[in-house]
C-alpha cells in the first residue's frame, strides 16, 4: 500500500567533495523508490550533524558515490513500504538515523533496521534530533563504557546534540552526570537538562573544579566530543579502571600512555553504524521508552530552510558553543 507520490522533489545535492559551497539545492531530483526492506519517508525535518560535514569534505572513512544527498537523521511520515517491511505501515510517524538516499530532501528512503517509531508527543524537528545523537550517546554509555547505575560520567562538551542526549540518558538510568560547556547559554542548558554539576571549560581551573566536585575521586566514565583537545586531561580525571569514550575528534594529540597504567584505565572509540542487529533492537527499545516516558526531550537550537543548508553545515562545525540540535526543514 502507498500514497500517490510526486515524481520529482527538491533536494540538496553534492557533486564534488569540498567546503559548504558544494551543497546545492536542485528542484528536479527524482523521488527515490523503496527497495527490499526499505521505507519511503516524506521528510518533515532533517538533522544536521558534524559527521555530515566530514563526509561532505571527503575526509570521512566511508564516502558515498557522487553525486549524493547528505544527511542521515530525519523525522517524517511513511509514504510507502518496500517488500519485506513488517514493522511499519503507510502513515506511521517515524525517525531515522541512517538512510539510503539522504535526508536533506523532501523524501528519503531508509532500511527499516535504521528506522524507529516517533511518539506523537514529539514534533518532527524534535524527532530529527533523536537519531545519531541519542543512539550514539546510548551506545557510548552502555555498550562501550558499560556504565552502571551509581557510576559517574563527565560529558566533555555537554551542550551539543550528543551531550544533551547523554545527560538525559545518564540521569534516567541512574548515573551521576557532570557536564562542561563553553558559554553561559551552554552552561545554563546543561544545568537545565539535569546535570548534577556544570563547568565552563573556558575558565581557568575547571579541571580542578571537576575533581573537587567528585571529592577528589574522579569519574568512572568520560564521554569526549573533542579528543584532539581534551584527551590528555581526560585521563587525569578518571577513577581506577575508568573509561574514556571518544565520540568526536578533529585531529591528533600527544598523550602520555603512562596515565592509563597505574589506574588501569581505557580509551575506546564508538562508531554507531558498527552496531550489531541486537544492539539496534536494544537502542530502538530504549529510545522508544524514553519518548513514551517523557524523559527524552530533544533540544532544537535552530531550524533552517533547505536553501540554507550551507549555513547549517557551517554552523554545526564552526561555533563558539552549541546549545542543541540544528535542523533543516525541507518544506521551506
Amino acid at each position: 500500500m502507498s500514497r500517490i507520490i510526486r515524481q520529482m522533489m527538491r533536494a540538496v545535492r553534492i557533486a564534488q567533495f569540498g567546503g559548504p559551497e558544494v551543497l546545492k539545492v536542485e528542484t528536479q531530483v527524482p523521488v527515490p523508490k523503496p527497495g527490499q526492506n526499505e521505507v519511503l519517508i516524506k521528510v518533515g525535518a532533517a538533522g544536521v550533524n558534524p559527521v555530515d560535514t566530514y563526509i561532505r569534505s571527503g575526509t570521512y572513512a566511508r564516502l558515498p558515490d557522487l553525486p549524493y544527498t547528505p544527511g542521515q537523521d530525519s523525522a517524517g511520515v511513511v509514504e510507502a513500504v518496500g517488500p519485506g517491511v513488517t514493522r511499519f505501515k503507510v502513515g506511521d510517524r517515524v525517525l531515522t538515523m541512517l538512510t539510503v538516499s539522504g535526508t536533506y530532501a523532501e523524501y528519503t528512503t531508509a532500511n527499516a533496521q535504521y528506522v524507529s517509531h516517533l511518539d506523537d508527543r514529539l514534533s518532527f524537528p524534535e524527532g530529527a534530533s533523536l537519531g545519531v545523537p541519542y543512539y550514539t550517546a546510548y551506545k557510548a554509555l552502555f555498550f562501550r563504557a558499560q556504565a552502571k547505575a551509581g557510576e559517574s560520567v563527565l560529558i566533555h562538551g555537554a551542550s551539543g546534540a550528543v551531550g544533551n542526549a547523554a545527560i538525559q540518558l545518564g540521569k534516567a538510568l541512574g548515573l551521576t552526570v557532570y557536564g562542561t560547556a563553553g558559554t553561559k547559554e551552554g552552561v545554563d542548558l546543561v544545568r537545565g537538562l539535569g546535570a548534577d554539576a556544570v563547568f565552563n571549560h573556558r575558565e581557568p581551573g575547571y579541571l580542578e573544579s571537576i575533581m573537587s566536585a567528585t571529592g577528589g575521586q574522579g569519574v568512572d566514565v568520560v564521554l569526549e566530543m573533542l579528543a584532539n583537545v581534551n584527551l590528555q586531561n581526560d585521563l587525569t580525571l578518571l577513577k581506577f579502571r575508568g573509561r574514556v569514550v571518544v565520540i568526536g575528534c578533529r585531529g591528533s594529540i600527544e598523550i602520555n600512555p603512562r596515565l592509563t597504567m597505574g589506574k588501569e584505565t581505557s580509551i575506546m572509540g564508538v562508531a554507531l553504524m558498527a552496531s550489531s542487529p541486537e544492539e539496534w533492537q536494544q537502542m530502538h527499545a530504549a529510545i522508544g521508552a524514553g519518548q513514551h516516558g517523557g524523559w527524552i526531550t530533544p533540544k532544537v537550537a535552530k531550524v533552517y530552510p533547505l536553501a540554507e543548508a550551507q549555513t547549517a553545515q557551517n554552523d554545526v562545525i564552526n561555533n563558539t558553543g552549541t546549545t542543541g540540535n540544528l535542523i533543516i526543514d525541507p518544506s521551506k
